[in-house]
């Protein structure tokens, strides 16, 4: 389960670098490592989808910041 949550964290910042390329110069990085299929990006896309949910049940049901205070 730690494993899942690690690589999930490093899915979505890998994501959120891809984004952030994309918002400051205009280049589609994941469009491109793609080859331009729209069914792929769109796969590829899904996961994003998929490791966000992961990390919305994990913090619900765990509760990482519950000590911080």
């Amino acid at each position: 389960m730690k494993y899942t949550t690690w690589i999930m964290c490093g899915i979505l910042i890998v994501f959120g670098v891809f984004a952030a390329i994309y918002a400051l110069v205009g280049f589609d990085l994941l469009l491109f490592l793609c080859a331009g299929n729209g069914y792929i990006y769109r796969a590829v896309l899904s996961l994003t989808g998929v490791a966000a949910l992961w990390l919305l049940f994990w913090l619900l049901a765990f509760r990482p910041t519950k000590f911080l205070s």
